[in-house]
């Protein structure tokens, strides 16, 4: 399962070089167009990595990064802010925000896609060393029961399950919900992160297992 990266910017232009150069590399890749649009996504899709740049509408990057740290489930999130501001001082309120890394623009998409490489698999040993230290702890990225699943899935995500387990495709999701074929593989994405399943066969059988679907 591709991993996901939420890529936030208001500049159109640069949202979808990003998008596009980050599908290209294999993961699977949702935007936002500005820091309230991104903590909600954050909520629904539990992304792996995000991706932000800091000056944009209704919440800056700077915000964005403080609220997503105070949510225990992402303290350990990585985030790269990409900014043409570059003082020292504005970077200094960047990593004292949270952020891993400051990549200021201009920047090479190739030097991105190796930054965030570099941070996701930093990401992926630090959460497994924590989850050997604190076990108990684990349950907080997977739900243990039912009820806590069922807690965690947004009505679409609900909608998009249910089409699912009847063999429907993207295609034909999208037609019946009225979203792209793009949108409902990241809420399919989503789905199998969430549930911890590989494919979707999977989590058809899981959805039906415990009783997710009707």
């Amino acid at each position: 399962m591709p991993l996901t990266i939420l890529v936030v910017d208001d500049d159109l232009g640069t949202r979808l070089s990003i998008s596009d150069y980050l599908e290209l590399s294999g993961y699977s890749v949702i935007t936002a167009n500005d820091g309230q649009e991104a903590l909600t996504k954050v909520e629904e899709f539990h992304p792996d990595l995000i991706v932000t740049d800091i000056v944009m509408p209704q919440m800056n990057g700077y915000e964005l990064v403080r609220q997503v740290r105070q949510k225990p489930l992402f303290r350990l999130l990585p985030v790269i802010l990409l900014t043409a501001r570059t003082r020292t001082q504005e970077r200094i309120l960047g990593y004292q925000s949270g952020c891993d890394l400051y990549l200021p623009k201009p920047f090479e998409l190739e030097e991105l896609g190796a930054a965030i490489r570099n941070l996701l698999v930093r990401s992926q040993l630090i959460q497994s060393a924590y989850n050997v230290s604190y076990p108990d702890n684990a349950s907080i990225s997977t739900p243990t029961t039912t009820v806590e699943l069922l807690s965690e899935l947004t009505p679409r995500e609900q909608e998009v399950l249910e089409l699912l387990t009847h063999g429907l495709s993207n295609a034909e999701m999208g037609q019946k919900l009225h979203l792209s074929p793009r949108t409902v593989e990241k809420y399919v994405s989503s789905l199998l992160r969430k549930t911890t399943t590989n494919n979707r066969a999977e989590l058809v059988r899981f959805a039906i297992k415990h009783g997710l679907v009707e």
